[in-house]
């Protein structure tokens, strides 16, 4: 039995797609993407400042065993830091071992908009130990280091 006939008699009936259906579809995902793109903004600023916080708080140790030892620091070098990375174009690392205060700051790069060229920063006295701050907006800086 020859099947072929009843193939060729299906593919003429159905022919594609009308331009209506494309255009609901092509609608559809704009809107999708409308709505994804600001989220993955957000989620990449917050991610960005997460990583830059985590960056410094690894020279906050060898920064607090100097201060300790009575060693002042001028560069993240000393500490066997980078001086920039992926996620910070500048990193610096100053303490003064005699007043106990110290300053550990991240200014970001390749970020959103939103957070690029802010910084976020570890500072420390001899009153009140270490404290973060950070120029990103409150709505991506992590919990433990409120933004502006």
């Amino acid at each position: 039995m020859d099947d072929g006939g009843c193939l060729l008699a299906w593919m003429n009936k159905s022919r594609g797609f009308t331009l209506s259906e494309l255009m609901v579809v092509v609608a559809i995902v704009g809107l999708l993407s409308a709505l994804a793109l600001p989220l993955y903004s957000r989620y990449q600023a917050r991610s960005k400042v997460s990583a830059g916080l985590s960056e410094i708080s690894a020279l906050k140790v060898a920064l607090q065993i100097n201060l300790d030892q009575g060693v002042d620091t001028a560069s993240p070098a000393e500490l066997s830091g980078a001086l920039s990375s992926g996620n910070c174009s500048s990193i610096s690392a100053i303490a003064v071992a005699a007043t106990g205060a110290a300053s550990i700051s991240c200014t970001f790069t390749n970020a959103p908009a939103t957070v690029n060229g802010q910084t976020i920063t570890w500072t420390r006295t001899q009153a009140s130990g270490w404290s973060c701050a950070t120029t990103a907006p409150a709505g991506f800086a992590p919990q433990s280091c409120p933004g502006i």
